[in-house]
Formats: structure tokens, C-alpha cells, sequence
């Protein structure tokens, strides 16, 4: 019996080391220290996936919001003046000298409008786009800094309120037009958007649209009483560095306006 009780003691012993699939049950702190290291394994996996995810993503080459969030609304554009688009056209012309009077946030919203306005409820524009996908940006630059024309809320969103135009007189070849004129309007492109659907021709399309905008500008300044002149002669990196646009933003115009001297 003695004997037996010892068989039977060993028994159970080894019954017991043999449980589970170790064959050995740890301690449930160190189960939980193992849990822990685990766990924080895992999330060391993800937060250096997002972070690699957040580098190798491209930059949004199309900001639609600025560092003073809700646009500043600008008056509603008239749809009558008193110039018939025969009498613009002729009396159109490039006007380089400009006094210092400051221009009406009337004038500017229409000069932006006669740009890229919205026209209808589907969201056409007064310039034509290819394939209505709408690649250009519009800045401002005057006295009271740099805005950006957001077409659908027709407003104002600013960027700076620095004046940088002796910046950007620098970064155009030091043309005295665009120090002092009292509004400089930049036209930039985003080619990206127009490459999504027309591939190579992308850039020459966008290039044509610049020139639309452009033109309706020069008109719309001269039914409002006003000079302007087209300018393509700058350092393109320079104007990219003073108005601290995006990556994938390329400036294709500046247009000086102000009253002629």
C-alpha cells in the first residue's frame, strides 16, 4: 500500500507537470508581463506603418483651405457694365505704371470673378476648363498681404497678411510694375488635375486656361476702369518660395492692376 500511494503520488505529480501544450504553467504575473511585451510590440508595428504611410504619401498639391480657415466673403459680382465687350477689346492695353489709390473689395471680387467665377449651380466657371476639372489658382497680393480666390464661396481665404510684394517685384526680374501696383493677381496651375484625364496633353491644356482667366481679367479692368498687364517674365522657383504655394502649384501669370498713372 505504501508503495502504491508512492506510484500513485508520482502519478499525479506528472499528471500535473503535463498539462497544457508547455508542459509547463507559468505564473499568471508572468503571463502578464508576456501579454504586455505583446501588445506593446504590436503597437510599436502600427505607429511605424503610419508613419511610413505618412512619408511616402504625396503632398496635397490642392489646398482648399488656408491657415484663416473660413473665407472672407467678397460683394457679389454685377453681370451688367457699362462697356459693351467690343468697347473692352478696343480699348484694352497694357498699362505698367500705377498709382497708389488702393482698389475696392468691389473691383477685386469682380476682377477674381471675371476669372474664376462660378456661373451656374452645376459649378461651371467663366473661363472654359478641360473636362470642367479646373486647375487654376488664384492669389492675391496687395498691401494687406496674400489671399487665396475660392471660387465657390466667391471669398477671400488669407494667407499672410504681410506685404510681400517687394518680394515678389524681386522674383519677377525687379519689375517695378509688380511693386506697385496695388493688386497683383497670380495665376498658378495644378497640371496633376488635368493629367488624371488627359495624360502628356495636361500641361498644354492648362497653359490655354491660364490664358482664358488671364484675358477675362484684362477686360474685366478695363469695364471697370482699370489698367492691368500680363506678365510671364519671373523666376518661377522665386514666386513659389514668396507665396509659399504647394507642392505641385505652378505660377503661370502675374497680372498687375491698379489705376493708371
Amino acid at each position: 500500500m505504501r508503495r502504491r500511494g508512492r506510484a500513485l503520488t508520482r502519478l499525479e505529480t506528472r499528471s500535473v507537470s503535463t498539462t497544457g501544450s508547455t508542459g509547463y504553467q507559468r505564473p499568471a504575473s508572468a503571463r502578464d508581463a508576456l501579454s504586455m511585451r505583446s501588445l506593446l510590440v504590436v503597437l510599436v508595428l502600427v505607429l511605424t506603418g503610419a508613419i511610413a504611410v505618412t512619408l511616402l504619401s504625396p503632398t496635397s498639391s490642392a489646398p482648399t483651405a488656408t491657415d484663416r480657415g473660413v473665407p472672407e466673403a467678397l460683394p457679389s459680382p454685377r453681370l451688367a457694365g457699362p462697356l459693351s465687350l467690343e468697347e473692352a477689346l478696343r480699348a484694352r492695353r497694357s498699362i505698367r505704371s500705377f498709382s497708389a489709390q488702393a482698389l475696392m473689395r468691389t473691383e477685386i471680387g469682380q476682377l477674381l470673378w471675371a476669372a474664376q467665377g462660378v456661373t451656374d449651380a452645376a459649378g461651371h466657371r467663366t473661363a472654359p476648363s478641360a473636362g470642367a476639372l479646373y486647375p487654376l489658382e488664384l492669389d492675391v497680393v496687395t498691401p494687406d498681404g496674400v489671399a487665396r480666390y475660392m471660387p465657390d464661396e466667391h471669398g477671400l481665404a488669407w494667407r499672410t497678411t504681410t506685404d510681400v510684394r517687394p518680394l515678389l517685384r524681386a522674383a519677377a526680374l525687379d519689375q517695378s510694375t509688380v511693386g506697385e501696383a496695388p493688386l497683383v493677381i497670380v495665376i498658378s496651375g495644378v497640371v496633376e488635375r488635368t493629367a488624371t484625364r488627359y495624360g502628356a496633353r495636361a500641361q498644354r491644356y492648362v497653359d490655354l486656361e491660364a490664358g482664358h482667366a488671364a484675358q477675362n481679367i484684362l477686360l474685366q479692368a478695363v469695364s471697370l476702369g482699370l489698367g492691368a498687364v500680363p506678365i510671364g517674365a519671373f523666376d518661377d522657383a522665386a514666386v513659389r518660395r514668396v507665396l509659399d504655394l504647394a507642392q505641385g502649384e505652378a505660377p503661370l501669370y502675374l497680372i498687375p492692376v491698379g489705376h493708371a498713372r
